[in-house]
């Protein structure tokens, strides 16, 4: 049923970012529980009753390149992804390493190799791009992947073009927070400019962002694990157990949404069945306006 002008989206996905599994599960910094809040998040999804075609991680998916994170949240994600029908895409972050990630997430040999990919999602083109610097927390873009990704996007696909990556080509204006951005940016805007990508989703900031690169959307999702306080005084740097979140990509024909979803049990001060809309979307308006005038 169309309620309001626009038809339901064409693509679905479920963003999230910067999971920081630790070793052994131990507490990161110690004491956030980033099992425990990754699982928060993923127990909405099934319940919430919508058609998702891909759940893409973006990035420092293991907070120190630990096999063992990688077994755990492929434990935690392989299940959900198989019960909502949904692809399941790793994109590489700072935090993780390479060749744990090829064998931990991909069934791979090990490579220091960019982990960069494309998958097609009934015709919207996905594009996985490896930005980290091993050994570094900032983010690079080399020739040879450049010259790759100009040759993938001189064909344009059905439904356009989506790009994950964990820098986001953004500004950092959270002071040394810079010290970790997407570096020579310029070349990469004019590999981009004028293709069909539509949009650009990253994270590795630990706060929802978004703006525009090269003429595209960009958003960063904000991380599972915790997030970056972009008030701290001073300027400091300040991370903080809360706030935590990740976000639904609705992709149409003629636009892409994007929305946060907070992570965390929160008090309901109404609700309305699925049912009872049904029934109110069935009466005519003038039923409508009896029925709500009467509440």
């Amino acid at each position: 049923m169309q309620i309001g002008q626009h038809p339901a989206p064409e693509t679905t996905i479920v963003h999230l970012s910067d999971t920081h599994l630790t070793a052994g599960a131990v507490p990161l910094h110690g004491s956030v529980d980033a099992d425990a809040n990754l699982a928060a998040a993923l127990r909405r999804l099934p319940a919430a009753g919508i058609d998702v075609d891909a759940i893409v991680v973006t990035g420092d998916i293991a907070d120190t390149g630990d096999e063992d994170a990688y077994r755990r949240i492929r434990g935690m994600l392989e299940p959900v992804a198989a019960e909502l029908g949904a692809e399941l895409v790793w994109v590489m972050g700072n935090h993780d390493e390479r060749a744990a990630f090829r064998r931990g997430l991909r069934d791979q040999d090990a490579s220091a190799d960019p982990v960069d990919e494309v998958l097609d999602l009934a015709g919207l083109r996905l594009i996985v791009l490896d930005s980290t610097v091993p050994g570094h927390h900032h983010g690079e873009i080399t020739d040879a992947q450049l010259d790759w990704l100009r040759e993938v996007l001189a064909t344009p696909a059905p439904r356009g073009t989506v790009i994950a990556m964990h820098h986001p080509p953004l500004p950092m204006p959270l002071g040394f927070l810079a010290m970790t951005e997407l570096r020579d940016q310029d070349p990469l805007a004019q590999v981009l400019a004028g293709t069909d990508v539509r949009a650009i989703l990253a994270g590795h900031l630990h706060y929802a962002s978004h703006s525009t690169f090269a003429g595209i959307p960009v958003t960063a999702a904000p991380a599972t694990c915790y997030t970056a306080d972009i008030l701290a005084e001073g300027g400091d740097m300040r991370g903080v157990d809360g706030g935590q979140g990740f976000d639904l990509v609705h992709v149409y024909a003629d636009r892409i949404l994007h929305s946060t979803v907070p992570v965390g049990g929160h008090p309901a001060i109404y609700e309305v069945s699925a049912e009872q809309l049904r029934y109110f979307m069935s009466l005519s308006p003038e039923q409508q306006r009896e029925l709500a005038e009467s509440r």
